[in-house]
């Protein structure tokens, strides 16, 4: 979940994958950038040295602002980019690569920045204000949104393909917003009111279509980028917009609960391994097998749900994650058989 990145990276917070057809040469030229960066080969994560690397933090940090009881969505982004930003600063350092990035890459780096922490915001507000299935679920849209994007500014080829998934996907979306003039008044298994839902599903669309023009920005840059720096874009832009939202809703409160503050520590921690760990990925695997991989954060969703929350999701739910997971499978399938022919 990033909350793609989704948000992040995709963070996305970040959270969705480049699933398009044609990926521009600088993200599939593998091994010299790889090696630089202290890849131990192609396909293998210099952190987890599994294959392929992706983000399994994330769910965990989701979970983390689910639990959050007393402070607003927004607060926890800054909270989120102040603990990132004391970690990423130190790996910076070490790394020489500076704290502006290339010149060419600057304005990139600044979208980046902006779009990730926007798409960080988005995701917390919808997992406060409907279910972790629910908001995990949507945040999955984010491929559709990336091919289309893809399509637009980086030239890549869109299929019927492409099309039939995005098909899948708005079903699925369909499924768990269940609007009124196609379901009627049912409003069984939503955890607020359905206006409120509703906000949270307009939050977490957003968060999907700023995830995904992320991860086209990533995509532009490749591997001219330290994956750190653009790290270090997205939470400083992120602290500097999330300050400047909380002085205009008048939000700003620090936490009461012990534990709160413990949960904001968790996010800061895992939200940043979720970070690097799928910008890394972006860089040194095929999408193929970092999306299959990634559609386990529903499932893990639909656990924590469970488990933590004692809330057992709606076959609405179920259908519409079925319908979104086999759109993202079916693409990154389809996208990995073709890069090994």
């Amino acid at each position: 979940m990033q909350p793609q990145d989704s948000a992040g990276a995709a963070e996305l917070e970040e959270p969705g994958l480049p699933l398009t057809d044609d990926a521009p040469q600088s993200v599939s030229e593998e091994p010299a950038a790889a090696e630089a960066a202290g890849a131990p080969d192609r396909g293998r994560c210099w952190l987890c040295r599994s294959s392929p690397c992706c983000s399994r933090a994330e769910p965990v940090s989701s979970l983390c602002v689910k639990k959050v009881q007393d402070v607003h969505a927004v607060e926890i982004s800054a909270f989120r980019c102040v603990f990132q930003m004391l970690v990423v600063i130190p790996c910076l350092i070490y790394r020489k690569t500076g704290f502006i990035g290339p010149k060419g890459q600057r304005v990139f780096l600044i979208l980046r920045g902006i779009l990730g922490s926007t798409a960080m915001i988005l995701i917390y507000y919808a997992f406060q204000t409907m279910s972790l299935a629910d908001g995990t679920v949507i945040t999955f849209s984010s491929p559709v949104f990336t091919s289309i994007f893809a399509w637009i500014f980086l030239k890549e080829k869109y299929s019927p393909w492409d099309a039939l998934f995005t098909v899948f996907t708005i079903t699925g979306v369909i499924l768990i917003v269940r609007p009124p003039f196609l379901f009627g008044s049912d409003t069984s298994g939503i955890e607020e009111s359905y206006s409120v839902h509703l906000k949270g599903t307009f939050a977490a669309i957003g968060n999907a279509v700023f995830a995904a023009l992320t991860l086209v920005i990533l995509r532009k840059m490749g591997k001219s980028v330290d994956y750190f720096l653009s790290i270090w874009y997205y939470v400083v832009l992120g602290l500097f917009e999330s300050v400047i939202v909380l002085f205009i809703l008048g939000e700003w409160s620090l936490p009461y609960c012990g534990l709160d503050r413990l949960f904001l520590i968790l996010i800061g921690l895992f939200g940043l391994g979720g970070q690097v760990f799928l910008t890394k990925a972006l860089q040194i695997e095929k999408a193929g097998p970092v999306a299959i991989m990634r559609t386990m954060d529903v499932v893990f969703a639909f656990i924590f749900q469970i488990i933590f929350f004692n809330n057992l999701p709606t076959w609405w739910t179920v259908g519409g994650a079925l319908c979104v997971v086999a759109s993202n499978a079916g693409a990154a399938i389809r996208k990995w058989y073709q890069s090994s022919k």
